[in-house]
């Protein structure tokens, strides 16, 4: 699995729970991005829980560094 296969996932998994965040990705290298996302209050928390595991998965079997930060969008 490359790097934006696996961030479009992760991306997939964030809007399936809020249709509302805004995501802004940055590259960071081949093998590491990090993700900006700014949601409504309400619903940061189920997208950290979402994104949690998989970002770890990726990191122990893949070797791809992907950072979820989410912020409340106001």
């Amino acid at each position: 699995m490359n790097l934006e296969h696996a961030v479009q996932e992760i991306q997939n998994r964030i809007h399936s729970i809020s249709s509302n965040a805004e995501i802004k990705t940055v590259f960071i290298s081949d093998v590491e991005a990090r993700l900006s996302v700014y949601a409504p209050a309400n619903e940061m928390q189920a997208i950290k829980d979402a994104t949690f595991q998989p970002v770890l998965d990726l990191l122990t079997h893949h070797g791809l560094d992907i950072q979820v930060f989410v912020y409340e969008k106001t």
